[in-house]
């Protein structure tokens, strides 16, 4: 196993994102050139890191902002197709498990309301479950839950809290891990060793693969009309390989009607 494996798969979360702001300055001077850019912060860099839990993936780690793949797929989103980072009035958004690529940009931004939420991560203001969110109804217009829900068993009952939150007309970005092959959802709760959940679910703490197709059909059965954004015709050949994003990723938009 690699060393970056095996931190991956023996650090707790929390402790890998207090780690990661004494190691970004080294990985930022050891990485320079011109060769891919990361849209959050708009460096360059020779290459990308590579990064995964089961199987290590090549040049999908930006080294300033540590994003990956979907994260710097969806801020090319935000940024092309809503206003969220546009807007003159106030926008009342929720992220659960913040991720550091977002957490200073939105943090700052005058225009944002920024609620972070999550079980249990540093960047989180508020701590708990999520399927028992401590919100109001209609407390939010944009709700960004990247790739939590495949850690949640009652995954109905986590969108059901997505949706009663929103605000009527609110959108909002649910990504999920998917394979590219794989149309309906792989789940089994019998599984409950990391070694078990890493050989069928690519991840010592993940509880299923969602399926490309029956994934929106879940979200859709608690209120939400969901739309596919494929990064393979959403965004130029040059933008896929300039930003270092995934051609098999579908981003998954949510609305709630007014």
């Amino acid at each position: 196993m690699s060393i970056t494996k095996l931190i991956l798969n023996s650090v707790p979360r929390p402790w890998l994102i207090r780690l990661s702001y004494f190691i970004r300055p080294l990985l930022i001077w050891l990485y320079k050139g011109d060769r891919v850019t990361d849209p959050i912060d708009q460096r360059n860099f020779r290459s990308f890191l590579p990064y995964g839990y089961k199987q290590l993936r090549k040049g999908v780690l930006s080294p300033s902002t540590l994003s990956l793949e979907r994260h710097r797929s969806l801020w090319l989103y935000l940024i092309k197709e809503t206003e969220l980072l546009h807007s003159s009035a106030k926008i009342d958004l929720l992220h659960i498990a913040p991720e550091q690529c977002f957490y200073s940009v939105f943090n700052k931004k005058e225009t944002i309301n920024y609620t972070t939420f999550d079980l249990n991560s540093p960047l989180a203001e508020i701590h708990g479950d999520i399927t028992k969110l401590p919100f109001k109804e209609n407390t939010f217009d944009c709700i960004l839950c990247n790739h939590v829900l495949e850690h949640i068993e009652n995954d109905s009952l986590a969108m059901k809290e997505l949706f009663r939150v929103m605000k009527p007309g609110g959108y909002g970005i649910v990504q999920v891990p998917m394979q590219p092959n794989r149309l309906k959802t792989y789940e089994d709760f019998s599984i409950t060793t990391a070694k078990e959940r890493v050989k069928h679910f690519g991840q010592y703490d993940h509880v299923r693969w969602y399926g490309r197709e029956d994934y929106f059909t879940r979200l859709e059965s608690v209120g939400f009309i969901t739309q596919k954004v494929y990064v393979n015709e959403f965004f130029s050949k040059e933008e896929i390989s300039r930003y270092g994003l995934d051609v098999n990723e579908i981003i998954p938009v949510i609305q709630k009607t007014l």
